[in-house]
């Protein structure tokens, strides 16, 4: 059922197709190898017509060659079934910022255990994680959830102690310039 569901998909991805946005992907070295280049906002047009499902989200979200199932993924994954192991899982496996911010505006900013979330991935020793985890609190400020000023404190002094990755200390002084 679910590869029907995936064949469909793919099918309507194509039709939205951007070569010159593929193109500029490609060359600013996307790493995926089945790039089609549609814009969020008609891959979301897309989600919006298809049921949610924990199957179908885990299904795209193993297509890691594919740039628009990955994208798709976490706008497909209904909210209620969502458990934060299965957070984890996909904020490690993320292979581009894109996926990273996709993944937190649309599923993990939105989950009771966001906060848990964030502290789980900056307790970790992944770039990637740390790198989700600031996207994640910046999703959860620009919501008006309230941090706490000493658990953000707390989450940036110790992400800024184990990572030297620029794009994690420019999320730093991002979150540091934010008005919590």
């Amino acid at each position: 059922m679910e590869e029907e569901r995936i064949r469909e998909l793919k099918q309507e991805l194509f039709a939205y197709r951007n070569g010159i946005v593929a193109d500029a992907l490609r060359k600013s070295g996307d790493p995926h190898t089945m790039i089609l280049g549609c814009q969020l906002t008609d891959l979301a047009t897309i989600s919006s017509r298809h049921e949610k499902s924990v199957e179908l989200a885990h299904a795209l979200w193993a297509c890691r060659s594919n740039r628009e199932c990955r994208l798709l993924s976490p706008m497909l994954y209904p909210l209620e079934n969502a458990t934060i192991d299965d957070a984890v899982s996909m904020a490690l496996d993320v292979q581009t910022e894109e996926e990273a911010d996709v993944l937190c505006h649309k599923l993990l900013r939105s989950l009771p255990f966001s906060l848990d979330l964030a502290s789980q991935l900056a307790q970790g020793s992944d770039n990637r994680g740390y790198y989700v985890a600031l996207r994640l609190i910046l999703n959860m400020i620009s919501l008006g959830k309230n941090l706490g000023q000493d658990w953000l404190n707390e989450m940036l002094q110790g992400i800024s102690a184990k990572s030297q990755d620029r794009r994690v200390l420019t999320l730093i002084r991002q979150i540091e310039s934010e008005e919590v």
